[in-house]
Protein backbone atom coordinates (compact mmCIF):
# COMPACT_ATOMS: atom_id res chain seq x y z
CA UNK A 1 0.00 0.00 0.00
CA UNK A 2 1.43 3.48 -0.70
CA UNK A 3 2.34 5.86 1.89
CA UNK A 4 1.27 9.45 1.41
CA UNK A 5 2.39 12.28 3.58
CA UNK A 6 -0.42 14.55 4.93
CA UNK A 7 1.11 18.37 6.40
CA UNK A 8 -0.75 19.26 9.37
CA UNK A 9 -1.38 22.99 11.12
CA UNK A 10 -0.95 22.89 14.84
CA UNK A 11 -3.87 24.30 15.67
CA UNK A 12 -5.97 21.17 13.54
CA UNK A 13 -4.06 18.06 15.65
CA UNK A 14 -6.53 18.33 18.25
CA UNK A 15 -9.79 17.61 15.28
CA UNK A 16 -6.68 14.60 14.14
CA UNK A 17 -6.64 13.33 17.85
CA UNK A 18 -10.60 13.48 18.09
CA UNK A 19 -11.20 12.15 15.13
CA UNK A 20 -8.08 8.89 15.37
CA UNK A 21 -10.02 8.79 18.85
CA UNK A 22 -13.85 8.36 17.44
CA UNK A 23 -12.91 5.63 14.69
CA UNK A 24 -10.56 3.72 16.84
CA UNK A 25 -7.38 5.12 16.39
CA UNK A 26 -7.39 4.34 12.74
CA UNK A 27 -6.15 8.02 11.10
CA UNK A 28 -6.23 7.05 7.95
CA UNK A 29 -9.59 5.20 8.07
CA UNK A 30 -11.02 8.73 9.51
CA UNK A 31 -9.61 10.85 6.80
CA UNK A 32 -10.84 8.15 4.04
CA UNK A 33 -14.14 8.11 5.56
CA UNK A 34 -14.11 11.72 5.33
CA UNK A 35 -13.16 12.21 1.84
CA UNK A 36 -15.38 9.72 1.08
CA UNK A 37 -18.24 11.64 2.56
CA UNK A 38 -17.02 14.50 0.80
CA UNK A 39 -16.69 13.15 -2.51
CA UNK A 40 -20.28 11.57 -2.72
CA UNK A 41 -21.76 15.29 -1.26
CA UNK A 42 -20.10 17.35 -3.54
CA UNK A 43 -20.63 15.11 -6.94
CA UNK A 44 -24.32 14.94 -5.34
CA UNK A 45 -24.57 18.89 -5.45
CA UNK A 46 -23.35 18.88 -9.26
CA UNK A 47 -25.87 16.68 -10.29
CA UNK A 48 -28.79 18.93 -8.53
CA UNK A 49 -29.09 17.16 -5.58
CA UNK A 50 -28.89 19.04 -2.25
CA UNK A 51 -28.66 17.54 1.30
CA UNK A 52 -31.93 17.35 3.52
CA UNK A 53 -32.26 16.75 6.83
CA UNK A 54 -35.93 15.22 8.16
CA UNK A 55 -37.14 14.52 11.98
CA UNK A 56 -38.86 11.75 12.31
CA UNK A 57 -40.68 9.42 15.01
CA UNK A 58 -43.01 10.72 18.34
CA UNK A 59 -41.59 13.98 18.97
CA UNK A 60 -39.49 14.32 16.28
CA UNK A 61 -36.43 13.03 18.58
CA UNK A 62 -34.46 11.19 15.53
CA UNK A 63 -33.01 13.17 12.73
CA UNK A 64 -32.84 11.46 9.06
CA UNK A 65 -29.89 13.07 6.43
CA UNK A 66 -29.78 12.06 2.90
CA UNK A 67 -29.09 13.11 -0.48
CA UNK A 68 -31.97 14.54 -3.07
CA UNK A 69 -34.48 16.97 -4.44
CA UNK A 70 -38.23 17.57 -3.28
CA UNK A 71 -40.48 16.40 -5.92
CA UNK A 72 -43.67 18.09 -3.80
CA UNK A 73 -45.69 18.35 -0.96
CA UNK A 74 -49.11 18.16 0.27
CA UNK A 75 -50.53 19.88 3.39
CA UNK A 76 -53.64 19.54 5.45
CA UNK A 77 -54.81 21.18 7.83
CA UNK A 78 -57.90 21.24 10.81
CA UNK A 79 -59.59 20.73 13.81
CA UNK A 80 -57.14 17.67 14.31
CA UNK A 81 -53.83 19.33 13.34
CA UNK A 82 -51.71 19.75 10.49
CA UNK A 83 -50.43 16.97 8.04
CA UNK A 84 -47.72 17.29 5.63
CA UNK A 85 -46.65 14.73 3.46
CA UNK A 86 -43.23 15.56 1.35
CA UNK A 87 -41.70 13.32 -1.47
CA UNK A 88 -37.88 13.20 -2.74
CA UNK A 89 -35.71 11.52 -5.27
CA UNK A 90 -32.96 10.24 -3.49
CA UNK A 91 -29.33 11.07 -5.44
CA UNK A 92 -29.38 7.27 -5.54
CA UNK A 93 -32.85 7.20 -7.51
CA UNK A 94 -35.00 5.73 -5.25
CA UNK A 95 -38.04 7.71 -3.60
CA UNK A 96 -38.37 9.14 -0.39
CA UNK A 97 -41.85 10.05 1.59
CA UNK A 98 -41.98 12.53 5.21
CA UNK A 99 -44.96 12.53 6.60
CA UNK A 100 -45.54 14.54 9.30
CA UNK A 101 -48.33 15.84 12.10
CA UNK A 102 -48.24 18.45 14.08
CA UNK A 103 -48.61 18.18 17.84
CA UNK A 104 -53.13 17.73 18.72
CA UNK A 105 -55.13 19.13 21.57
CA UNK A 106 -57.55 16.83 21.69
CA UNK A 107 -60.60 18.06 24.41
CA UNK A 108 -61.69 14.64 26.45
CA UNK A 109 -64.17 14.16 29.06
CA UNK A 110 -68.03 14.60 29.34
CA UNK A 111 -68.21 18.03 27.36
CA UNK A 112 -65.73 16.81 24.20
CA UNK A 113 -68.24 17.22 21.97
CA UNK A 114 -69.53 20.46 23.40
CA UNK A 115 -65.94 21.87 23.26
CA UNK A 116 -64.92 20.45 19.80
CA UNK A 117 -67.79 22.40 18.59
CA UNK A 118 -67.18 25.55 20.59
CA UNK A 119 -63.27 25.28 19.41
CA UNK A 120 -64.21 26.14 15.58
CA UNK A 121 -64.66 29.40 14.05
CA UNK A 122 -65.45 32.79 16.22
CA UNK A 123 -66.07 30.82 19.01
CA UNK A 124 -62.61 29.30 19.09
CA UNK A 125 -61.93 33.08 19.91
CA UNK A 126 -64.03 33.40 23.01
CA UNK A 127 -63.23 29.87 24.38
CA UNK A 128 -65.69 27.58 26.32
CA UNK A 129 -65.49 28.85 30.26
CA UNK A 130 -67.45 24.91 31.10
CA UNK A 131 -65.82 24.23 34.54
CA UNK A 132 -65.01 20.67 33.31
CA UNK A 133 -63.35 20.67 30.31
CA UNK A 134 -60.50 18.61 30.09
CA UNK A 135 -57.63 18.67 27.09
CA UNK A 136 -55.44 15.50 26.40
CA UNK A 137 -52.01 16.32 24.27
CA UNK A 138 -50.55 14.29 21.59
CA UNK A 139 -47.21 15.27 20.65
CA UNK A 140 -46.01 16.09 16.94
CA UNK A 141 -44.75 12.67 15.22
CA UNK A 142 -43.27 12.21 11.71
CA UNK A 143 -42.44 8.54 9.54
CA UNK A 144 -40.03 8.57 6.71
CA UNK A 145 -40.18 6.09 4.31
CA UNK A 146 -37.67 4.59 1.32
CA UNK A 147 -38.87 3.15 -1.76
CA UNK A 148 -37.55 1.63 -5.09
CA UNK A 149 -40.39 2.63 -7.70
CA UNK A 150 -43.10 4.76 -8.02
CA UNK A 151 -45.92 2.15 -7.36
CA UNK A 152 -44.99 1.91 -4.36
CA UNK A 153 -45.72 5.44 -3.56
CA UNK A 154 -49.24 5.02 -4.29
CA UNK A 155 -50.12 3.56 -0.50
CA UNK A 156 -47.94 6.35 0.55
CA UNK A 157 -49.03 9.22 -0.44
CA UNK A 158 -52.63 11.32 -0.66
CA UNK A 159 -54.43 10.81 -4.10
CA UNK A 160 -53.44 14.70 -5.31
CA UNK A 161 -49.47 14.32 -4.62
CA UNK A 162 -49.35 10.66 -6.07
CA UNK A 163 -50.65 12.01 -9.29
CA UNK A 164 -48.45 14.80 -9.24
CA UNK A 165 -45.86 12.21 -8.40
CA UNK A 166 -46.05 10.78 -11.29
CA UNK A 167 -46.56 13.50 -13.67
CA UNK A 168 -42.85 14.22 -12.76
CA UNK A 169 -41.64 10.89 -12.21
CA UNK A 170 -42.28 9.80 -15.73
CA UNK A 171 -42.16 12.68 -17.76
CA UNK A 172 -38.84 13.68 -19.09
CA UNK A 173 -37.45 17.24 -18.27
CA UNK A 174 -37.49 19.34 -21.10
CA UNK A 175 -34.03 20.49 -21.94
CA UNK A 176 -33.39 23.55 -24.26
CA UNK A 177 -29.77 24.13 -25.43
CA UNK A 178 -29.18 27.54 -25.19
CA UNK A 179 -26.11 29.50 -27.55
CA UNK A 180 -26.04 32.81 -25.12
Amino acid sequence: MPNKTIYIADDDLPLLQKAQELTGGNLSGAIVTALRRLVQVEQAKQAGFSEITVKVGLGRTSIKRFLGVTLGEWTSSGNDGEETFTLFRTSKGRFAVHHSRSEVNIPVGPNAERTRMWSTGWRGWIGDWSPDQAWMRTPAQAAFSVVDTAEELEALLPPELYALALQSIQGEPDVEDLDI
